[in-house]
């Protein structure tokens, strides 16, 4: 067995060496690099590293599953072996400039509520402790008739704090994300859900609280259990900071700049945001009760099969916001355990690949995984070992959806959200404990048998190893190619035309990263060569990577180790996901700074999936003009 610094090592080697890398991170269970040239790195030679649970690309970074525990180890040796670090945060700033701008909101709606999970959970667990503690059969096992007023008092404290105070978080929260001061959303907040305001439940009851109504037709209560609306006025009260820090002298910032945030906030809050976007918030709160009580289990059968996908896709974390609207206006959650029963499934199914497998590297890799995904993270099993195989990740969500049913029918709801199946246990101590500890061990075993009778054979597990590259990345991006056809792929720039093999860099030269031109460049523009999806849009500017609508995946690389110029001089506009025609301005580039950097612009177009065509034929020569003939490819 290698020792983790060996391994430490031979990461290292597979990325592309030290030279390759930006920075490097790491979460719970993966390894987070930022690389300068993802072409250089070997991903077949990083999934077969021992101790390694699936490697790709995602967010912008580079990312190797190790698992818990694992991936803290090594993150020292790699880290000691002279990899620089970077915070998440950094790591964050610089993968949101990747992806469309869904993907980007999305992933803006996961910064803001993850770090509220924490309190969400513990609370929950509140909720679940006193729920059984108050049961009559359990009060009975110690004797106790009813409870001393103060300590049922006390547990609300523990059980109530956290949604109450839900706005504030999401205030607070939403300016550290968008550049604000965390402690002026947070007093925000507080305002929003001042106890001198009319408290939102106590009029939406119906008793004898009633709303303030100014001007004599806006009413305005408290934002006691409101997302959306604290939400906004977080975005719009962290903008209006930062334009104001611009705009204000530094001598009289302290004293203008909390006081024109809050006084303007506070009007638009109560007054604007609070009562246009709390019509929004109920029409989706509105909308989620409706999917979620579907008859016939309907909401269970649809979320359970299709969680697995969005998670995949890494927009899972808009279910945050739905999550907490539940849970601040019906104290449970539904989507708990229709979600806990789609990962449940995977588990399962990762658990059957182990079982049935005689490869000692694959059983090493996949019974971890499954134990991770237990706990509650299926990253491992997901890009581990199910999506490897395919078939396997198609059991899970075929059991993923009836588990998903079953918790509808049976009516499950947690008392809080974000975690699930093991630890999840503790949400269901409100009387449904017995029920679903039988949705998981379902559901575990329909994932476990559908993949043992139908998802895995030992006898595939060799082709299946070949394509984890291809599968993984259509997975990951939805950029599911179609047919590959004969096309010409155009030239991206103007200038004349150099022979690949006489290009200065080994790695273009020699043809490892496929076949295609070179161009001396005589203006300093990219051109789309062809219909195409933005697969990379490196944030340097000096590189893209393109699908075409026929099936060529295409590396346009403007210049020779330009990538040391970290952007300097190029202007990048496009982003990853983009649609572009052919002829569309990918971006612009100054050959003079090239120049003066002491670097050669020469321009490369390469079609990196050569090896599934029949022939990749250059069929450029001379000087060529924007929309010229480059490449011709035969499949």
């Amino acid at each position: 067995m290698s020792s983790n610094t060996e391994i430490a090592k031979q990461v290292i080697d597979a990325l592309g060496g030290r030279e390759n890398v930006n920075s490097v991170a790491h979460c719970a269970t993966r390894l987070r690099v930022m690389v300068k040239d993802e072409a250089k790195i070997k991903k077949d030679v990083v999934e077969n590293i021992e101790k390694v649970q699936g490697a790709f690309f995602n967010s912008g970074q580079f990312q190797v599953i190790f698992g818990t525990g694992t991936v803290n180890k090594i993150y020292d040796e790699v880290v000691a072996l002279g990899l620089p670090t970077s915070s998440k945060d950094d790591m964050k700033a610089e993968a949101a400039k990747q992806g469309n701008w869904f993907q980007r909101s999305v992933r803006t709606f996961g910064d803001v509520f993850v770090p509220i999970i924490p309190a969400i959970v513990a609370t929950g667990l509140f909720m679940g402790v006193r729920g059984l503690l108050t049961r009559p059969e359990i009060m009975g096992l110690f004797g106790i008739a009813e409870y001393n007023a103060d300590f049922l008092t006390y547990t609300q404290i523990l059980t109530d704090t956290a949604f109450i105070a839900l706005p504030a978080l999401v205030v607070w929260s939403t300016f550290r994300v968008f550049g604000g001061n965390p402690v002026i959303g947070i007093v925000l907040g507080l305002m929003l859900i001042s106890g001198s305001l009319p408290n939102a439940w106590a009029v939406a009851s119906g008793g004898d609280v009633q709303p303030m109504i100014f001007f004599g037709f806006i009413p305005v209560v408290g934002h006691q259990g409101s997302v959306i609306p604290a939400f906004i006025t977080g975005v719009v009260g962290a903008k209006l900071e930062k334009w104001l820090h611009k705009k204000v002298p530094d001598t009289f910032d302290l004293l203008v700049v909390p006081f024109v945030t809050f006084l303007v906030m506070s009007i638009l809050g109560l007054f604007v945001i609070g009562p246009v976007f709390h019509s929004v918030e109920q029409g989706v709160l509105v909308a989620t009760k409706a999917v979620l009580n579907l008859p016939l289990g309907l909401a269970g059968l649809l979320i359970g099969a299709v969680h697995q996908l969005i998670v995949v896709t890494g927009v899972h974390h808009i279910f945050n916001l739905l999550e907490s609207q539940l849970m601040a206006s019906e104290g449970k959650d539904a989507f708990n355990a229709i979600i806990t029963a789609a990962m449940t499934a995977q588990a399962g199914a990762t658990l059957a690949v182990g079982v049935k497998t005689k490869s000692k590297k694959l059983k090493a890799l996949a019974f971890p995984a499954a134990l991770s995904a237990g706990l509650g993270i299926t990253e491992p099993a997901i890009f581990g070992v199910n999506l490897r195989f395919r078939k396997p990740f198609v059991m899970g969500l075929i059991a993923g959806a009836v588990g998903g049913w079953l918790a509808s029918i049976l009516g499950l709801a947690g008392t809080g959200f974000g975690i699930t199946i093991i630890p999840g246990t503790l949400l269901y101590l409100n009387g449904q404990l017995l029920q679903y500890i039988f949705m998981v061990l379902l559901t575990t075993g329909l994932g476990f048998g559908l993949t043992y009778a139908f998802g895995y054979n030992d006898d595939s597990s060799e082709e299946a190893a070949a394509t984890t590259e291809r599968l993984e990345k259509e997975e990951i991006t939805g950029n599911v190619p179609a047919t590959r056809q004969d096309e010409t792929i155009l030239t991206p720039v103007v200038g004349e035309v150099v022979a690949l093999s006489d290009v200065n860099d080994p790695v273009f030269s020699s043809g490892a990263m496929g076949q295609g031109i070179a161009v001396k460049p005589s203006e300093g523009a990219v051109y789309a060569p062809a219909d195409a999806e933005v697969t990379i849009a490196f944030a340097t500017g000096h590189a893209y990577g393109l699908k075409t609508a026929n099936g060529a995946e295409l590396l346009i690389h403007v210049g020779i180790d330009t990538v040391t110029m970290n952007g300097e001089g190029f202007d990048q506009k496009v982003a990853q996901g983009d649609k572009v025609k052919a002829g569309d301005l990918l971006g612009t580039f100054d050959a003079a700074k090239i120049a003066a950097a002491g670097l050669d612009d020469t321009t490369m177009v390469i079609v990196t999936n050569t090896a599934d065509y029949a022939s990749v034929a250059p069929v450029a020569a001379g000087t060529v003009a924007k929309g010229d003939a480059a490449i011709k490819v035969k499949a």
